[in-house]
């Protein structure tokens, strides 16, 4: 079974869906300009199997295919992900490193 990334607009979010079933979601909030991603999970049943991955790759891809505005990534997995794909920081507002700043989760290094 290959993992499907669907846009859902109606609900602000984008899903992983395995077999028709949602195993995980991005949400995120539109202002003008810009595109907050604000939450990103997956299924404890299907953690570790690189589906949030999958999930952001796929969904950048479209954020930046329709060009709805520039990143400002809110969740911590979503920092930590552009920070490990700097082919994906031009699609932010603003510096990495001022999301990585802004970030509390403990697995991001900050200077």
């Amino acid at each position: 079974m290959n993992p499907e990334v669907v846009h859902v607009p109606e609900k602000f979010r984008y899903e992983l869906r395995l077999a028709g079933e949602r195993v995980g979601l991005m949400d995120y909030e539109l202002r003008p300009g810009e595109i907050h991603l604000t939450h990103t999970e997956v299924d404890p049943a299907h953690q570790g199997k690189n589906f949030a991955a999958i999930l952001l790759d796929q969904s950048l891809a479209d954020i930046r295919k329709t060009g709805v505005g520039k990143v400002v990534p809110i969740c911590s997995y979503t920092v930590k992900y552009m920070e490990k794909h700097p082919d994906t920081q031009d699609l932010l507002l603003n510096p990495i490193e001022d999301a990585i700043a802004a970030c509390r989760w403990p697995g991001i290094k900050k200077d």
